[in-house]
């Protein structure tokens, strides 16, 4: 249980939560930064576009096991240290990535970021809760959120255009700075926050138990499987399909992200009419935007549209899911949220993983049919858990 009733009589430390939302995005923009220069990865390092995409994979590998025993690991420890100390190695790993002579190194790099990532996530929302009184808890979960909503949206493009300029490797140098600038914001605002009881195997048990909970885990992660396939590997489908290149991919990035934060805008909207049409309607959509990629991308204005209307689906699983989770999981929240930062992060690697081998043995359009089928069982799973709540609910 987060202890904020130890902060009352206190003023809500905003810095601080600010400080720890620019951790967030600094970490999440560090994990997907990839997507948008695989290519130019790929050629540096003499490899090929599907082993550039495991470095999505092992990332989000790691940070689903970071997600679920990092608590664990540390639970003797300040969680201002904590946070402290994956701010740190975050900078540590895009020092890595971006200095690498080699995919050994590459890989490395982005394990160290995995740890981070998985770690920082999990715990961030908890620290966000203990910084503010109860009753400023949900603004400061909302500027969380917003965070990793605007990462999602900027590192894609943004990354892109500064490849063009300057180089993929001083992109990770970048972030690297923004991570040393979040470290310091965080060591000057953060207090201290003695480790409450973290959250254990047997909490997670017993959460997977409930019927509903674990179909909606299920429908969350399949989702995130098809969106990694997709997001992972557009690049190179841009390049070799539709045949775009420089800033007209940049462009392509940047619809891609602005119909991703107006469908997570809208989410909100949908979600308060019905969360069942809602996460019922948007993996379809997002299914039949990728078969529609894999007959029509040819075609430039066609595969902007198709761009447009998958992420900008994705935006309702991205807040769809979470919101429903806080309803449907009672008073286990926390560790139902750490589920599922752990089930995403399996979604992530199965995803760039699976699409990677893929695309490399039969080709960008069978690795983005797969996608498409994922989204029919992330269909089937989201269904059956949100009848189960609606039963439930009336």
């Amino acid at each position: 249980m987060i202890d904020n009733q130890n902060e009352k009589g206190k003023e809500p430390k905003w810095m601080a939560v600010y400080a720890v939302a620019l951790g967030v995005s600094g970490l999440i923009t560090s994990e997907f930064l990839p997507v948008s220069i695989l290519s130019p990865i790929a050629k540096d390092l003499n490899i090929t576009e599907g082993m550039a995409g495991q470095t999505m994979s092992v990332t989000a590998l790691i940070a689903m096991f970071s997600s679920l025993f990092i608590g664990m690991l540390t639970s003797r420890i300040d969680r201002r240290w904590v946070i402290l100390s994956f701010s740190i190695l975050q900078v540590i790993s895009s020092l890595l990535v971006s200095f690498a002579p080699n995919f050994f190194i590459l890989m490395l790099g982005r394990v160290f970021l995995g740890v981070s990532v998985g770690g920082f996530w999990a715990l961030s929302i908890s620290i966000a809760m203990r910084l503010v009184p109860e009753k400023y808890v949900p603004k400061a979960l909302s500027i969380v959120y917003s965070a990793v909503s605007i990462a999602t949206v900027i590192s894609g493009p943004l990354a892109s255009f500064l490849d063009g300029l300057i180089g993929w490797r001083y992109v990770f140098i970048m972030v690297a700075i923004l991570g040393g600038i979040s470290f310091i914001w965080q060591l000057f605002s953060l207090p201290s926050m003695p480790p409450t009881t973290p959250s254990s195997l047997g909490s997670f048990l017993s959460i997977l138990k409930i019927k509903r909970v674990r179909a909606g885990l299920f429908g969350n992660m399949f989702s995130f499987v098809g969106y990694a396939i997709f997001f992972t590997y557009l690049r190179p489908f841009l390049e070799n399909v539709t045949h775009l290149a420089g800033n007209s991919i940049t462009i392509a990035l940047l619809v891609y992200g602005i119909a991703n934060l107006v469908g997570a805008i809208a989410a909100k909207y949908f979600l308060e009419k019905s969360i069942l049409a809602t996460l019922t309607l948007a993996p379809i959509v997002m299914g039949l935007s990728i078969v529609s990629m894999i007959f029509f991308g040819g075609d430039v204005t066609l595969a902007y549209v198709f761009i447009a209307l998958f992420s900008f689906a994705f935006g309702s699983i991205q807040v769809g899911w979470p919101t429903w989770l806080t309803k449907a999981a009672g008073q286990e929240t926390e560790s139902a949220g750490s589920l599922m930062v752990a089930f995403t992060q399996v979604a992530l690697t199965l995803g760039a993983g699976a699409g990677g081998l893929i695309y490399d043995k039969l080709g960008i359009n069978v690795a983005l049919a797969l996608g498409a089928l994922v989204m029919l069982l992330a269909l089937i799973s989201g269904v059956s858990a949100l009848k189960q709540y609606s039963t439930l609910q009336k």
